[in-house]
């Protein structure tokens, strides 16, 4: 071979070899890539794998007998969901209390009793507590499908989840109210614990010290974190504190579950990968359910509700009255049945003792649909003659085009709700910047006019950011006025934890 063609065959070579070699570290990366992706899937498989594992799962529907027609709302790819969360008070496996007991008397009670409304718009979650000395209707015998509320007799609410469980609770919340219960999560105090712990405690605020010996536990006035054992006292806390009773610890573990509700959705928690696992892995490890609540419904609804912030979400306690028979004892108030009512009906709670979400001309976010862009639609829902013609002129004056007015039935809401269809929530955001405090519904038979529901407790309205002319708005000479709480006072998640 010459040295012309030699060296030409070791140019071609020293070529030919340059491309195989990077090609062979592409591999590698891609093998890397690859290797880490595939890692990760397993990791995901495994996990989800583990915290369904975790979860205890009881199938109750063979006691339930008759239950209510489910008639639940949808908008879009979701309905409504209620499920009923039972804290069972068993103490196996924490210790005793300061009787040496390891358990109440008689067994594991539902010391506390939630029930959870999703709307089906995943725009609402109403958290309803139910006080464990309510004298109710109960079935005599929880395990007789055909033994019913209607048949049964006066039981303590919490006894019904001693005699039996979480099935017999359902049947008499069912029966009393007509609401189906789609789900039951029972949560047991070491659980509750942990998941506190795993939080790295929760923020706690009381305006005076507290020392009770029945729950072992003191704590000084003021701002404190609390660890799971510290936040298991700080919740059962009642004979010492304020007036001794069990509708003022309610509202103490309301506050106590709106700052986990604060801590739970920070951004610290999910930007903390090891401390989302030990929280998630210490809830599913805590609650029994029934057998269509596992890990992948849970993560379902969660996902569905992401975007849900804490301001959305609000408590009320039952409101109810001494017990004739009994002073230790309360029954629920007549108004009772307005709370399972706007749950039935998947509508915002009616004649609740708090001050609205103002949705007026001040909300940050921009309107991108212009007044007379708008057909509006208005129902007088409030009782007061003349209502809704004055607020259609408040309406036209700023160029809303006015589709006509009916007459709605008074008490079915309070303040004012504005339905429109799928598809037109950016002209009804329009329509509710004009009424401060208004609540924005899903309504696919109200088609493309957007319906403002007057009723009691609704404000006047006001002019919108985006509203055509300069006309001021004619005057208003009648009012909705206030609407009666009833014993319906409410909390929401993102109040000061003080309060």
């Amino acid at each position: 071979m010459t040295r012309e063609k030699a060296g030409r065959h070791t140019a071609l070579a020293t070529a030919g070899e340059r491309p195989s070699r990077w090609a062979h570290r592409r591999h590698v990366l891609y093998g890397v890539i690859g290797s880490f992706v595939v890692v990760a899937l397993v990791l995901a498989i495994a996990a989800y794998a583990k915290f369904n594992s975790n979860i205890t799962r009881i199938d109750v529907s063979r006691m339930l007998g008759v239950r209510p027609t489910t008639t639940a709302s949808s908008a879009g790819a979701h309905t409504a969901v209620n499920i009923l969360v039972m804290g069972s008070d068993t103490r196996t496996g924490i210790g005793t209390d300061a009787y040496g007991k390891d358990t109440v008397e008689g067994g594991a009670h539902s010391d506390t009793n939630l029930l959870v409304h999703v709307s089906a718009d995943r725009d609402r979650v109403l958290v309803v507590s139910i006080p464990r000395d309510s004298m109710t209707m109960a079935p005599k015998t929880c395990s007789d499908p055909n033994s019913t509320v209607a048949n049964g007799e006066i039981r303590q609410w919490n006894y019904n989840f001693n005699l039996g469980g979480p099935g017999c609770t359902i049947k008499t919340l069912e029966g009393l109210t007509g609401i189906f219960v789609d789900h039951y999560v029972v949560i047991d105090f070491r659980g509750f614990q942990q998941m506190v712990d795993a939080l790295g405690g929760v923020p706690v605020c009381t305006t005076s010290d507290i020392a009770d010996k029945d729950a072992q536990f003191t704590l000084a006035a003021g701002h404190h974190i609390l660890d799971g054992k510290q936040a298991l006292g700080y919740v059962r806390v009642r004979k010492t504190v304020n007036d001794g009773s069990d509708l003022n610890r309610i509202k103490r573990q309301q506050a106590f579950l709106s700052s986990v509700a604060q801590e739970a959705t920070s951004k610290g928690l999910l930007l903390r990968p090891d401390k989302l696992y030990g929280f998630l892995n210490a809830a599913t490890k805590s609650i029994t359910t029934d057998p269509e609540m596992g890990f992948g419904t849970m993560t379902s609804l969660a996902n569905s509700v992401r975007n849900l912030g804490v301001d959305k979400i609000e408590f009320v306690t039952v409101p109810t009255q001494v017990y004739p028979k009994d002073t230790n004892r309360v029954e629920w108030r007549a108004s009772a049945a307005k709370i399972w009512s706007a749950i039935r009906a998947d509508q915002p709670l009616p004649g609740a003792g708090t001050k609205p979400t103002v949705t007026s001309s001040s909300t940050p976010e921009p309107l991108t649909v212009a007044p007379d862009k708008i057909d509006v639609r208005i129902s007088n829902d409030s009782g007061v003659e003349g209502l809704a013609l004055q607020a259609g002129a408040a309406l036209a004056v700023q160029g809303f085009r006015l589709a006509g007015y009916t007459n709605g039935t008074t008490g079915d809401i309070t303040g004012t709700v504005i339905a429109y269809a799928p598809g037109h929530k950016d002209a009804a955001r329009t329509v509710a910047a004009a009424f401060p405090g208004s609540t924005l519904k899903v309504d696919a038979a109200v088609g493309e006019t957007v319906v403002v529901r007057l009723g009691p407790g609704a404000a006047n309205p006001v002019a919108v950011p985006n509203r055509l002319g300069s006309d001021p708005l004619p005057p208003m000479t009648v009012s909705a006025g206030p609407s009666a709480t009833d014993g319906l006072e409410t909390r929401k998640a993102d109040a000061d934890i003080c309060s």
